[in-house]
């Protein structure tokens, strides 16, 4: 594939992860510190990402397993992964951490067990998704990143 349809095809991508709410502004600002010097920065940011995120999903479903009804500790551990998503713009996986949050706050154990599914979901497809858009990214080069994508 030529290089400017690669080009075209990473905004493409990183347009619909705007566009669909997967990702907000603040995926942009991490995607600006990127430069020459540490050209797989955001690539690398995510990745820490989804490796600590993965962490903090199983230490909340063995919390739930372990500590049933125990929602001020389910509670503690959704917080640090809310916190997570917000640094890098997961916006759609932060949406989903306050549901649950809410929820647990009206100690409704169902409903938790329900948005904690959700969110594992919503995990899965952005890392998919993501994966898929540094792939086209590490083929056109560097020059398709910091901008938020035209028509947002």
């Amino acid at each position: 594939m030529e290089y400017s349809n690669l080009q075209r095809q990473a905004a493409s991508l990183k347009k619909s992860l705007f566009d669909q709410g997967y990702l907000d502004e603040q995926f942009c600002q991490i995607e600006y510190l990127q430069d020459e010097a540490s050209p797989n920065f955001t690539e690398e940011v995510v990745s820490l990402f989804f490796e600590n995120s993965t962490r903090l999903m199983t230490n909340i479903e063995q919390a739930m397993e372990k500590n049933p009804r125990d929602f001020s500790r389910w509670d503690v551990n959704m917080q640090q992964l809310k916190g997570s998503c917000s640094s890098i713009g997961a916006s759609r996986m932060k949406n989903e951490c306050t549901s649950f949050r809410n929820i647990c706050g009206d100690e409704n154990a169902e409903g938790c067990m329900r948005s904690f599914q959700n969110l594992k979901r919503e995990h899965g497809v952005l890392r998919q998704k993501l994966e898929s858009y540094f792939q086209v990214l590490r083929q056109a080069g560097p020059a398709v990143t910091a901008a938020r994508p035209r028509g947002m």
